[in-house]
């Protein structure tokens, strides 16, 4: 035996051990990579030395040299001349990796402010154009059913329009959330070659037009069931258009879901639909909320499809099975297209009501939505420490005092 260990012994010593290079003391410190998000003084100076230098090389280019005149070439000129500056400075001053990371910020910067700008004109405009009419309270309140179109904007509203449009909005919600997310779980879930088919339908109906839809509706419930022109028809219009996105999007979602999750569910002793349901969904949630959003953004601004199936009216209806029910996107159209100066600008208020609206919606879902939170609120933490039976005794020092030692006879 120890002639065996004094074997292995020399053949592990015999064996090349890994080696680490030994770096030289006089090689220089490699330079850590430049952050985008902290840059140093001297490229936020050639940032904005950039910048301004491109407004005065654009204005040379547009007012100078070229026939071209307008406020627009003057942006574009000045955009690419500041990309190509920024280029430059940064190869003149650091590596080809640092100027790629460097011209990669500058165009996705520029893509967000040219949205964010984008949105906030139009919000601008439209708030704008229709505060005359949105300043007054009755716009809310009222409705139009005895108000002429060129009445002064302290007389009528569309109190009639933003009732019509929640209800119509909110049986579509019922209608088309269940069917979308009950879709996706088997598609996702469940699977097979039926499910290949539903996936290839659902996205063949995402690019529905909306026209399409209303008709639809209009043929099958009005014509060929007999019923009338009703805030339910709207309704049903506004879940075929929602029904494909829901179920998309939500598809989607529910792919992001770790497997790990389904294992351990499964390894437990779940059924499947018990997974599915405590498992899948839950942690789903939030991108199942932003799917609804999504919807929602394309079922109430809809135009054609309620023109169709439900009409428009004047006076208020709160029931959606009798009689035409009107909308916010249809009192748009209807005031916007009238030759009174007032009803323009009623219906650019109606607009602004509209995106009001929506952005009420999309604060409510993502509330909805939101995981809740381990720790306990405000409330419930002051309530438990004012309560004297969940008040916790403070526990006692122990003193570092050594205890006393008797001492041990002679």
């Amino acid at each position: 035996m120890t002639a065996l260990l004094a074997q292995d012994d020399a053949r592990t010593a015999e064996e090349p051990r890994t080696v680490l290079p030994v770096r030289r003391t006089d090689e220089p410190m490699p330079v850590p990579r430049t952050s985008l998000g902290l840059l140093p003084l001297e490229y936020r100076f050639l940032s904005w030395g950039a910048r301004f230098a491109a407004i005065g090389l654009a204005w040379v280019i547009v007012e100078r040299l070229l026939p071209i005149q307008g406020l627009g070439w003057f942006v574009l000129v000045a955009g690419i001349s500041n990309v190509v500056l920024l280029a430059v400075g940064t190869l003149v001053i650091d590596n080809p990796v640092a100027m790629a990371d460097r011209v990669a910020q500058w165009l996705f910067t520029t893509a967000a402010a040219v949205v964010f700008c984008t949105l906030l004109t139009i919000l601008g405009f439209v708030f704008i154009r229709g505060w005359a009419a949105l300043h007054h309270w009755n716009f809310f309140t009222q409705t139009m059913h005895t108000t002429l179109p060129d009445a002064p904007y302290n007389q009528g509203g569309v109190l009639q329009s933003i009732v019509g449009t929640l209800i119509e909005l909110g049986i579509a919600i019922a209608i088309t959330l269940p069917l979308g997310v009950a879709t996706a779980v088997y598609v996702n879930e469940v699977g097979g070659k039926f499910a290949r088919m539903i996936r290839t339908v659902v996205e063949a109906m995402t690019a529905l037009p909306s026209i399409v839809a209303g008709l639809f509706i209009y043929s099958v419930w009005i014509i060929l069931l007999g019923e009338p022109r009703s805030g339910f028809a709207g309704a049903l219009a506004i879940s075929v258009m929602m029904l494909p996105i829901i179920a998309r999007a939500s598809e989607v979602v529910l792919r992001v879901v770790p497997g790990s999750l389904r294992e351990a569910s499964f390894g437990l002793g779940a059924s499947r639909w018990r997974t599915v349901w405590h498992v899948v969904l839950p942690t789903a949630r939030p991108g199942l909320a932003t799917a609804l959003i999504l919807a929602v953004a394309r079922g109430i601004g809809e135009t054609s499809p309620v023109l169709i199936a439900s009409g428009y009216a004047t006076f208020l209806v709160t029931h959606p099975m009798r009689g035409v029910m009107s909308s916010l996107p249809l009192s748009v159209f209807n005031s916007v297209i009238a030759p009174e100066p007032q009803a323009v600008v009623r219906g650019y208020a109606t607009a602004a009501v509209l995106l009001i609206l929506v952005l009420i919606l999309f604060i409510i879902a993502r509330l909805l939505a939101r995981p809740p939170s381990a720790k306990p609120s405000l409330r419930r933490r002051i309530r438990r420490s004012l309560d004297p039976k969940r008040r916790r005794a403070a526990p006692v020092a122990v003193s570092a005092v050594p205890s006393q030692m008797t001492e041990e006879p002679t």
